[in-house]
């Protein structure tokens, strides 16, 4: 493949932009098209440090196509209750509970322990979560009925942390990350449903959107260090968005319709 019609002594970074244009209006995806500046970025390379050429690197660092980040996928109310018809098993149960509702994080859950749960004021404090800083999350009452569930069966043992293996080499000790998205693989496949646990962290934030919840406490609760980050929860949340258009569009009209007895008046 032909990719520039010049020597290559005299390739410049505006010769590098007009490929890349040419690769987009042939239709690659940005993948591609990096993947493209990165042969030629490494072949540069290559003349300058094994031939000796006295030449520069067009392919400057920053000229890569932004990869773009993928919609955060939620669950559809049905899918839900399909799921959890497969969860049966109380500490299975609790588990997808305390990602659904409180928006826990899969390594969250595994090493959640029983001092952080407070049932007087319905709340789980996340200790050492993703940037290691601690948050304080509620626990809604179908969870908290999960999780007493699971705890009322839960063998007595000195392992402070809640969730335990329950059968095989390593029963008693606790539930490790791995062994938790096996479990949701194990139900998604029975319900046949594409179900992860990050999945469940998604449906709840953009559930709590639908309801109308702020998005700064949506950023709490999830523990997001940025609100760009939370931001992206409102362009799947449908039904917020045309409650707000219809509220918004109502009070134009009317605005507009005052105006205009107004100016007959």
């Amino acid at each position: 493949m032909v990719w520039v019609a010049i020597p290559i002594e005299t390739v410049g970074k505006e010769n590098i932009k007009t490929y890349i244009d040419s690769l987009l209006e042939k239709g690659l995806v940005t993948q591609s098209i990096n993947a493209h500046l990165v042969a030629i970025r490494r072949f540069y390379t290559y003349l300058q440090d094994e031939e000796g050429a006295q030449l520069e690197n067009p392919v400057h660092r920053g000229m890569a196509l932004r990869v773009p980040s993928p919609l955060p996928r939620h669950l559809k109310d049905t899918d839900v209750t399909r799921f959890f018809q497969q969860a049966k098993t109380p500490r299975d149960k609790a588990i997808f509970m305390l990602m659904l509702r409180c928006g826990l994080r899969v390594d969250e859950v595994a090493h959640l322990t029983l001092g952080v749960i407070d049932y007087n004021r319905s709340q789980i404090i996340v200790r050492r979560g993703k940037g290691n800083k601690d948050r304080v999350v509620f626990i809604s009452n179908d969870a908290a009925s999960a999780l007493a569930a699971y705890l009322r069966k839960r063998p007595i043992t000195r392992e402070q942390k809640i969730f335990l293996v329950e059968k095989g080499t390593y029963r008693g000790q606790p539930i490790s990350v791995r062994g938790i998205q096996k479990r949701i693989e194990y139900y998604s496949k029975k319900a046949g449903l594409p179900v992860s646990c990050h999945q469940l962290r998604h449906t709840m934030a953009t559930q709590l959107l639908n309801a109308d919840a702020d998005l700064v406490t949506i950023q709490d609760l999830l523990g997001h260090s940025r609100i760009r980050t939370t931001q992206r929860y409102c362009r799947v949340s449908n039904n917020k968005a045309r409650r707000d258009y219809y509220k918004a569009m109502d009070n134009i009209l009317k605005r507009e319709a005052r105006t205009s007895l107004a100016n007959d008046g």
